[in-house]
């Protein structure tokens, strides 16, 4: 039996009785066309279950209407729920997305940014966590960050990270806590809900403790590692504001192994607000993102840079402030 084989759009012209100049001017919606026409060119499309060449498209300098988006990893609640929200702001406008899972690896997250380029994809979406991967620069197609300061001519969506950290210790401090430890990923000057936390503590006259353990630290290491600072501290603090609430949720169950009490001996706070966690361990009080509108803002901006390239505007020819989105204190009985 022989193989068989993609139908092409020859097969779709001969379907249909039509040239394949008519196929192609259905297909991209170009030129005056007769319904009838329309009408059998469509029919043999669906019969036939043809798909446009992608790499034909690309070659032809036609759009794609596809959007690369990377990301650490969509295991991760607040990485799967961003993608699921930009496929569905996406899909509004008639995009789909190609996601990317860089797992926290430089290398990997440069092979996908490649990639995805050399597919000519009508624009990247990136929220990878790798910092100063200077390849962003060198991308002449359309590109928003989300949360992620990389050039300061890329737009960069995300929530207000200085705020929600004073947001998170505030209250903390308002539930009667006085030595509260900062768990985070990564310390230093790119980091707001650390700045938050610090600003929020240096009022109060209260001395920061931090203790970070790299976002891209494979577990159960990184969950040991935790585990292991929070031990040889015990007694030196009386809450924990947890960058993320996974992070979060972790404190809570080391605090039950270690004999503590949440809230009466240890008060705890995370970030994000994700769906999963929510359903998960609905108690637990959180820094909400507005994950829904970052997407929709994202998707805004990279489609504003799609339609000025149509219009021959030259991308990154201005420095863009950062768009930043409020967040919300969701108070739950973990504090």
């Amino acid at each position: 039996m022989p193989q068989r084989r993609e139908p092409t759009l020859a097969d779709v012209a001969e379907l249909a009785g039509v040239s394949l100049t008519t196929v192609s001017r259905v297909i991209n919606n170009r030129g005056y066309l007769s319904e009838a026409a329309k009408e059998r060119v469509s029919a043999a499309i669906a019969e036939l279950n043809y798909r446009p060449n992608q790499a034909a498209r690309v070659l032809h300098g036609m759009a794609t209407r596809s959007i690369g988006v990377i990301v650490p990893t969509v295991a991760l609640p607040f990485f799967g729920e961003l993608a699921a929200q930009l496929e569905i702001a996406l899909a509004e406008h008639g995009y789909r997305i190609l996601v990317c899972n860089s797992q926290g690896r430089a290398e990997r997250e440069r092979e996908y940014l490649d990639l995805l380029v050399s597919h000519r994809v009508d624009g990247i979406i990136s929220s990878a966590h790798n910092e100063d991967l200077a390849d962003y620069g060198t991308v002449r197609m359309p590109l928003v960050m989300i949360d992620r300061d990389l050039f300061p001519a890329i737009p960069n969506i995300r929530c207000d990270n200085v705020r929600g950290g004073a947001l998170a210790t505030e209250h903390l401090l308002q539930r009667g806590a006085r030595h509260p430890l900062l768990l985070t990923s990564r310390t230093g000057r790119r980091n707001g809900r650390e700045a938050g936390y610090r600003s929020t503590l240096a009022l109060a006259d209260i001395e920061a403790q931090i203790v970070a353990v790299d976002f891209n630290t494979p577990e159960p290491e990184r969950t040991q590692r935790i585990n292991d600072e929070l031990t040889s501290r015990l007694g030196g603090f009386d809450a924990v504001f947890a960058t993320d609430d996974l992070t979060a949720a972790g404190v809570v169950e080391w605090a039950r192994s270690a004999g503590l009490g949440v809230p009466e001996d240890l008060r705890v706070i995370g970030f994000d607000g994700t769906r999963a966690i929510r359903q998960a361990m609905p108690g637990l009080t959180t820094i909400r993102q507005p994950i829904a509108e970052l997407s929709r803002r994202a998707v805004a901006e990279l489609l504003a840079q799609i339609a000025a390239i149509h219009d021959g505007v030259e991308l990154r020819a201005l420095e863009i402030a950062p768009i930043e989105l409020p967040v919300e204190l969701v108070i739950g009985r973990t504090t």
